[in-house]
């Protein structure tokens, strides 16, 4: 009895982590205006939740600057990780929600990588 117990404690522990560390993407993201950057692609995090494209653009006065663009779990995207990795150190052009919160990050609606290959990842609203 203890052990069911114990057990049914740990996977409500568990299970509640992994819902606290999940977001609402409507709470976080504007998902009805939609933006576009163009520029190179430094890094790809392939972690749970969701993964993360980081892409360093040029903006309107000239200067660098870095994005981070949020989108689905790396499951989902398996089959496309070869292209992902093919294009880093390439331009690359993300069409995005934009962060609520006013800082250089997006939601990833749609990725045209570096050989042209274009993947959509949340096209409509999520």
């Amino acid at each position: 009895m203890k052990r069911k117990v114990l057990a049914s404690l740990i996977l409500a522990t568990i299970g509640a982590a992994s819902l606290s560390a999940h977001h609402s993407m409507r709470a976080a993201f504007d998902l009805n205006k939609r933006f576009t950057h163009t520029g190179t692609l430094t890094k790809v995090e392939w972690t749970n939740p969701h993964i993360h494209l980081f892409v360093e653009t040029q903006n309107d006065q000239g200067q660098m600057e870095l994005w981070s663009f949020e989108g689905p779990a790396p499951g989902r995207l398996r089959d496309q990780r070869a292209a992902f990795e093919a294009s880093l150190s390439q331009l690359v052009t993300v069409d995005a929600s934009p962060a609520r919160n006013g800082s250089h990050s997006g939601l990833i609606r749609e990725v045209r990588l570096a050989g042209g290959q274009v993947i959509g990842l949340c096209p409509q609203n999520c």
